[in-house]
């Protein structure tokens, strides 16, 4: 079968290697109908990201048909049309039970996250409660719906995620850190949460309309000093809630800049950095949370339920689709902001 292989910095490339087997009895095969590239795929195809060189790429996004099972798998049949989530959490465990399945107690580690989902099959580990269960067929859906439903495997969760972390009420005032497609989910989820005002910081046109269209009120261009004051200035104050979807240490300082005092951050880029005390926000009285989204629950419970009834629409955010074969120019596009997000079609 073919499969993005990770052969350098700034390669990418499909080739040919072992279809995949079952090796537990929690496995699923699952062939892959739909994938794409994430931001956080960038980091290593940019510097490597101490990621070795000809390895399987990281790629951790999938719809796709069930075509084995191993014998413990109870949830789902061959045949049956799923999402295939970054994420491998039980549904059992303190944390799962807690909504908190992206850290699963029992999958510590790396052990909870997918990675190459850019290939034509697929071995989906601890899949018993993880996958989730799409009713009908690829082809029952249109190409708008399929990239909606393709979003579910992380970029909308992990938007969701920002907002829920942040605890996010009705009438909040909201700062998005990140125009990306994380942040772009995270305006959607902040507008579910009923959020009053919903500021954008971005400085790509396309990606500020698309924000707009979406139920941000407002955009922000500027960075640093300058960014925290026009948000203060828009808001009237202070906003109640940041989230921050980059990963970089400059965008935690902005997230921490945007806030009153009592203010919540969630954060769900996965970071980049390791040199921020928790200690320096004592003064400001800040809530701070964050981490791997919760892709199972938020999905099951109503993420996909609301893009089957068209009440959202996170598949916008896929703005080109590029075969297998062209992998490397899905993930060049991508770095050169010419595609917010790039889908794989397998």
């Amino acid at each position: 079968m073919q499969a993005a292989i990770f052969e350098k910095p700034g390669l990418v490339q499909a080739e040919e290697v072992a279809k995949p087997t079952l090796q537990a009895d929690d496995d699923v095969i699952i062939k892959i109908v739909r994938a794409c590239v994430c931001g956080s795929d960038l980091w290593a195809y940019a510097q490597g990201d101490r990621k070795e060189a000809h390895s399987m790429n990281d790629g951790h996004e999938a719809l796709g048909i069930v075509e084995a099972i191993g014998s413990a798998i109870t949830t789902v049949k061959p045949g049956d049309f799923v999402i295939a989530p970054f994420t491998h959490g039980c549904g059992d465990c303190d944390a799962c039970r807690a909504g908190f399945d992206g850290t699963c107690d029992r999958h510590p580690g790396t052990s909870n996250w997918s990675y190459g989902f850019q290939a034509e099959y697929i071995r989906f580990n601890y899949a018993n409660w993880a996958l989730v269960k799409v009713p009908g067929q690829p082809e029952d859906y249109t190409d708008g719906m399929l990239k909606s439903l393709l979003a579910l495997a992380d970029v909308m969760p992990t938007g969701y995620h920002a907002a829920r972390c942040a605890n996010v009420q009705a009438g909040d005032k909201v700062v998005v850190i990140g125009d990306g497609a994380v942040g772009q989910c995270a305006v959607i989820a902040a507008k579910m949460r009923g959020a009053s005002q919903i500021v954008l910081m971005s400085r790509h046109e396309d990606r500020q309309r698309m924000a707009l269209a979406s139920g941000a009120t407002a955009v922000v261009a500027e960075r640093g000093e300058e960014g925290i004051q026009k948000v203060r200035d828009i808001l009237g104050g202070g906003a109640d809630a940041a989230l921050e979807c980059v990963g970089t240490g400059a965008a935690f300082e902005q997230a921490l800049g945007v806030l009153h005092n009592g203010g919540r951050i969630g954060y769900v880029g996965v970071p980049h950095y390791d040199d921020h005390a928790i200690g320096s926000t004592f003064a400001q009285n800040l809530a701070i949370a964050g981490g791997s989204a919760s892709v199972t629950t938020y999905d099951k419970q109503f993420l996909l339920n609301d893009v089957l009834q068209g009440n959202i629409n996170p598949g916008r955010v896929f703005t080109q689709t590029y075969d297998l074969a062209n992998i490397n120019q899905a993930y060049q596009d991508m770095q050169a902001r010419k595609t917010i997000k790039a889908m794989v079609k397998i």
